[in-house]
């Protein structure tokens, strides 16, 4: 495979073509329905938003990072030798080339998650993608930023997030949930805020009321793990 890719590579017409990238490295997935599983994560580098609970802010900047050419985080990405891959911010739509390396990703048989913050628009990305965009809630300071039309466009393999710091938050999300969500196919999580909402509240909020939403909590962050 590896063989038969850098042949076509040479005809592609984005062999010079970079992307701003702040890092590449292998994890367990903390989040997402496919929680649990090895990844390579690619974190882009900008970040159009500054929700105030981002825990990397390290990404906020365009010029964060470090210029790759598509080719060789491709390359990276075969070294690591996992199949499931998440391109992620930062916010991965700001660079033009993004769609190019989902593209290439599930080409080279991938199988290929973005992770973007539900700002800018999302038909761009190739069908195959799982997305999972976030719906930001009032504590983040970015509610206004949602951009609502990206919801038709989301498929049943697709992903809805929220991540919920407080009562407050939760509300909202269950408002959003039963008006704009309704006929949503995919899967919605809840993650708590870390350390700013206790998980074991907000499960018992979710069962209270009977929410059709899965609790998500970062199990990354309590492995340790990147």
């Amino acid at each position: 495979m590896c063989w038969t890719f850098s042949i076509c590579w040479r005809n592609c017409a984005t062999e010079n073509m970079t992307l701003r990238v702040q890092s590449i490295f292998s994890s367990i997935q903390g989040e997402s329905t496919y929680q649990g599983l090895p990844f390579t994560f690619i974190r882009l580098s900008g970040c159009n938003l500054r929700c105030r609970w981002c825990d990397t802010p390290e990404a906020w900047e365009p010029d964060s990072g470090t210029d790759i050419g598509i080719h060789r985080i491709i390359e990276r990405v075969n070294e690591e030798g996992l199949r499931h891959v998440c391109v992620t911010g930062g916010e991965p739509l700001l660079q033009a080339g993004t769609r190019e390396l989902l593209r290439i990703l599930l080409e080279t048989g991938h199988v290929v998650t973005l992770e973007t913050n539900g700002s800018i628009d999302i038909s761009m990305i190739p069908a195959s993608v799982v997305r999972v965009m976030d719906i930001k809630c009032p504590s983040s300071g970015m509610t206004d930023r949602t951009l609502w039309e990206n919801i038709p466009i989301l498929n049943a393999w697709d992903e809805i997030k929220f991540v919920i710091s407080n009562r407050e938050d939760y509300r909202y999300a269950c408002e959003v949930i039963r008006s704009r969500l309704a006929c949503f196919p995919g899967s919605v999580l809840m993650s708590p805020a870390w350390r700013c909402c206790s998980p074991s509240d907000l499960a018992s909020w979710i069962l209270s009321d009977k929410m059709p939403a899965r609790l998500q909590l970062q199990l990354h962050k309590f492995l340790s793990f990147p």
